[in-house]
């Protein structure tokens, strides 16, 4: 995250730059930047559905690393901070967050399916 805030030469004299196109920044993004871009909310989409089990599902943590990544291109954008904010840093985002949590998925599958430790209540026969 603290690389995605970093400001560039010109942060706070430029005006906010926006690429709104689909896949036509993934081509000048070069492997750096790509595996970067994964690898910024893959630690969410590892982790959060281990810990949550409302995030237990690949579209809630596409959702939520999708939602993560607006946030931050809109903070990119609103500091003025000399960065595209790009559709497809949100996309690649995204993905990252996914395939991390793809990777965990045999934990956090077992952990929601796992009986909790509360006691349930005792079933009262009626009549």
């Amino acid at each position: 995250m603290w690389l995605t805030m970093m400001p560039g030469a010109g942060a706070g004299i430029v005006p906010g730059r926006v690429s709104l196109v689909p896949l036509r920044d993934l081509v000048t993004m070069g492997p750096l930047g790509i595996v970067g871009n994964l690898l910024v909310f893959a630690s969410l989409g590892f982790f959060a559905p281990m810990r949550f089990a409302a995030l237990a599902s690949v579209p809630r943590i596409l959702a939520l690393g999708a939602g993560c990544s607006v946030l931050v291109e809109s903070a990119q954008y609103v500091l003025r901070l000399d960065r595209v904010s790009s559709v497809d840093d949100v996309l690649v985002n995204a993905a990252g967050a996914v395939l991390a949590a793809l990777a965990s998925r045999r934990w956090w599958r077992t952990s929601a399916n796992a009986p909790s430790d509360r006691p349930r209540p005792a079933l009262v026969p009626g009549g």
